[in-house]
């Protein structure tokens, strides 16, 4: 009787071709430290637009707040009671006094409030990181487009007018994000 035959097995005393050359391991090395470093560009391009565009949002939000509280505040003023290079100062209908303060060391615009013969005064922060702060009084609304022939100063208890403008700024990731610049003309209704 004959066995029937299986498949045959050899042992070779030959070279193994399981492992990898120095050459293969070294051109795989390089072409993932390739992807690696593609994937992680991008990874930190993304994240520092992310940063910088939540940060624009958030000065945007402050400016836009700002300028809504400073608008609503002179149009129901009074009378403008003076201005300085860094303050403007109101006085309301209920003879009460609001003023809105840029301090250039610290970069900070603040609404001060108060009511005349009392003691002490309110302090609200409105903007931080305002490098630039300006305004200008005059003593009629715009004409001829945006000419103002008439400025204020000298006379500032006829100020009907006022334009202010600035500008905030704030680091992210080791660079300055930007908002542009804000400005408004607001009118008095007194």
């Amino acid at each position: 009787m004959k066995l029937p035959q299986g498949p045959t097995f050899s042992i070779c005393a030959g070279k193994s071709q399981t492992g990898w050359t120095l050459l293969e391991m070294m051109i795989t090395m390089a072409i993932s430290s390739l992807v690696l470093l593609a994937v992680m560009q991008t990874t930190i391009f993304t994240a520092r637009g992310f940063a910088a565009l939540g940060n624009y949002a958030d000065l945007d939000r402050a400016s836009r707040n700002t300028l809504d509280q400073m608008s609503r505040d002179i149009r129901q003023a009074k009378v403008f009671g003076y201005g300085t290079a860094n303050r403007l100062y109101f006085t309301n209908m209920d003879n009460s006094w609001f003023s809105y303060h840029w301090d250039p060391n610290t970069k900070v615009v603040s609404r001060l409030s108060g009511v005349f013969k009392v003691s002490g005064s309110r302090s609200n922060l409105m903007l931080s990181g305002c490098d630039f702060f300006s305004f200008n009084i005059f003593l009629r609304n715009p004409t001829n487009g945006f000419w103002f022939p008439y400025s204020a100063l000298g006379q500032e208890e006829n100020t009907k007018l006022v334009d202010v403008s600035w500008r905030c700024k704030r680091r992210v990731i080791n660079l300055f994000n930007t908002e542009s610049v804000q400005t408004a003309k607001i009118v008095l209704r007194n």
